[in-house]
């Protein structure tokens, strides 16, 4: 049985500052905030939430497809997809648009800004999500609005369960439409910044979400996740990392391995706590997919 992993493929431009931002950044000067980094080290990495989900799900033996959108510039990261075992046949070349790009800066202190381009992933709405007898789950994650939009729509029709990850895509829609969202879907996750702009925009508190879906989890970084479940909260640990090296693609790591977890029809919690140990490896890892994972010592 496959996962359709709709999101974006992009190329990440890494850049690491070996200070802190807070002490570059006057908070009494923001209306003329004119700063300028030195970042000795840069890199440029395969990324993108539905390429980073899909890696992470692969690598745990799932069946990754992810529904995305390139530009005239991705026939590399289609053909790296490929070699890596990752079905390709949802992908959809844009020629007249670059594939996504997003420049990340990463501080000391593993804060982050990020410059993002959307590119081809702005034509995400040319894909369409119909029935299929191997289709068994699904994942909203950041995307084309379009996009976002149409596909929720098309996993109901459908008859896929699927999870609304939101994640930096949440600005882009009001209220009425997140709470659409939340209606059509089965599984809501979100970090716990914009689990508080959701419930803000919503007027939907945290367990008010949870009774409309099968269950919400609510990441909190190194202080691990809440699972909210028919309104009662618990707690899933975080895993200590080995290293604290980059914190880029440790949530799409999360998200691979809770699709992994709910296509085996694990219990939330269950699969938030996978997810929470696939974010340890990844964050000892420079890069969204360079870690690898270990299924025999998972226990998989």
């Amino acid at each position: 049985m496959a996962a359709v992993i709709c999101g974006s493929l992009a190329f990440d431009t890494i850049m690491n500052f070996e200070g802190r931002f807070a002490d570059q950044i006057l908070p009494d000067q923001l209306h003329i905030l004119n700063v300028s980094f030195l970042v000795p080290s840069l890199r440029r990495d395969f990324g993108g939430c539905a390429g980073n989900i899909a890696y992470a799900l692969n690598a745990l033996g799932g069946k990754a497809l992810p529904m995305a959108t390139v530009g005239s510039d991705g026939a590399a990261y289609v053909a790296r997809l490929e070699e890596l075992g990752v079905g390709t046949e949802f992908i959809r070349a844009v020629d007249d648009a670059y594939t996504a790009q997003a420049m990340i800066m990463t501080d000391r202190d593993n804060n982050q800004i990020t410059a993002f381009h959307p590119g081809a992933m702005q034509q995400a709405h040319i894909s369409h999500i119909a029935a299929r007898a191997d289709l068994k789950i699904g994942i909203i994650s950041p995307d084309g609005r379009d996009g976002m939009l149409q596909h929720a729509e098309q996993f109901k029709v459908a008859g896929i369960p699927f999870v609304f990850d939101p994640g930096q895509g949440l600005p882009m829609f009001n209220g009425d439409e997140l709470s659409h969202f939340i209606e059509q879907a089965d599984w809501v996750t979100v970090n716990d910044y914009e689990g508080k702009m959701l419930s803000e925009r919503t007027g939907w508190s945290s367990a008010d979400i949870s009774r409309r879906v099968k269950g919400l989890v609510v990441t909190l970084g190194a202080e691990g996740c809440e699972v909210w479940i028919d309104g009662v909260m618990s707690h899933v640990p975080a895993v200590k990392p080995a290293a604290v090296v980059d914190p880029t693609g440790c949530g799409d790591a999360w998200r691979g391995a809770l699709l992994f977890g709910l296509e085996q029809g694990w219990p939330l919690a269950k699969c938030a706590a996978l997810g929470n140990q696939i974010g340890a490896l990844k964050i000892a890892q420079r890069g969204p997919q360079n870690y690898t994972v270990d299924r025999q010592a998972l226990g998989l």
